[in-house]
């Protein structure tokens, strides 16, 4: 499936089918635990318990393994999940460097991990080139692109430049961009994380991550091996959920990516709008950047500060219809957050809302956007 472009390897699920009765949708198998024969083999050489082996899970791993042009993949039960399985990679005493502004939930467990593992951290903006340049030695450097919710852009070739002089992995979280819309690992990243509950599975209905790596090492056998330890594995149902969605991630990404370059537009030189925060926009810092290490869009997320305080954004949530308030983001649902209400220790202005982007008709929704700024 290697030679065969996104949207052929992800609706035919990199090739998966039913071997047992043709069917072109691959089956779920819920068992837990595998038979042995009258010898106490394993009757397929290979199954035994489900903490190790899921058959809809491999699928799910082989097809996004190929579509970041990685040498393995693995899933996790969230995002989270994924995230500290990298981290728990790190030895007490050690050191890491974290992008700044980045998913509140992530910045909170990374600093309590360090913490309690007495790692040193430091969070820098890595969108700053000259501030990535004052990295020295350290364990691992991760950073978000996009980050969310500022939207800001950090070049993976030059922090995959920085990272080796350090003696550091470097990993992508690349969640917001998506394998169709970026692949670090082709740009040197040693690691790429998405939280695949959001668009890669795209309909808000899975929880889960994925780790992708540029080479089987060591330390990825570390990971893999404290998945299946820890039992840190996802479901078969959830799995194949997440199959499901895969299979129309590149029409559902594109469709997305158009609506919000749309959508930026409109609310660029709105008078109720003070800035919006989209890389896709030729004056936004991390413009050429992201035209350069993200092809065929620039994302589905967007973030925007409303004139006034925190009332008139919360007015402006409030007056919206088809967008929905609620958390997240990469559903085929629009969605609107108050991200000062979620987060209101992370210096987020009080006036920001953040925008999920989903595949509803691109002039719905900003005419929806329109009465509620009140055209």
């Amino acid at each position: 499936m290697t030679k065969f472009k996104p949207a052929t390897i992800t609706a035919q699920a990199s090739g998966a089918t039913d071997p047992l009765t043709g069917g072109v949708v691959p089956p779920i198998q819920p068992s837990t635990t595998f038979l042995r024969g009258r010898d106490y083999e394993l009757l397929n050489g290979e199954y035994s318990y489900a903490r190790y082996h899921n058959d809809a899970g491999k699928i799910a791993e082989k097809t996004l393994a190929i579509l970041e042009q990685a040498a393995d993949s693995a899933l996790f039960p969230s995002g989270m999940a994924a995230t500290a399985a990298v981290f728990r990679t790190l030895k007490n005493g050690g050191s890491a460097v974290i992008q700044s502004g980045i998913y509140h939930g992530t910045t909170h467990w990374i600093r309590d991990f360090c913490a309690r593992r007495d790692i040193t951290l430091h969070e820098l903006d890595t969108s700053d080139q000259t501030v990535l340049e004052s990295v020295g030695k350290t364990d691992l450097i991760w950073i978000e692109t996009p980050s969310n919710p500022w939207l800001k852009i950090t070049d993976i070739r030059y922090a995959a430049r920085i990272a080796k002089r350090a003696g550091a992995i470097l990993v992508v979280d690349s969640t917001a961009a998506t394998p169709i819309l970026s692949q670090p690992l082709t740009l040197g990243a040693d690691l790429v994380m998405h939280s695949a509950t959001k668009a890669i599975n795209g309909h808000s209905d899975v929880l889960a991550g994925v780790l992708a790596c540029r080479e089987k090492n060591p330390l990825w056998d570390h990971i893999l091996a404290e998945r299946a330890g820890a039992g840190a594995v996802i479901g078969p149902f959830e799995a194949w959920l997440l199959i499901r969605g895969i299979r129309t991630l590149p029409l559902r990404v594109a469709n997305m990516c158009q609506n919000a370059e749309k959508i930026a537009d409109f609310l660029k030189d709105h008078p109720a709008v003070e800035e919006v925060f989209y890389p896709g926009l030729p004056g936004f810092p991390g413009y050429q950047i992201a035209a350069e290490q993200m092809t065929g869009g620039f994302g589905f997320l967007m973030s925007v500060r409303i004139k006034g305080d925190a009332a008139n954004a919360l007015n402006v949530a409030g007056r919206l219809n088809l967008f929905h308030r609620a958390t997240s983001l990469g559903g085929v649902e629009s969605l609107v957050e108050h991200r000062h209400t979620i987060e209101p220790d992370t210096g987020v202005p009080e006036n920001l809302l953040r925008l999920s982007i989903g595949i509803e008709d691109a002039g719905d929704l900003i005419d929806d956007l329109g009465q509620a700024l009140g055209q």
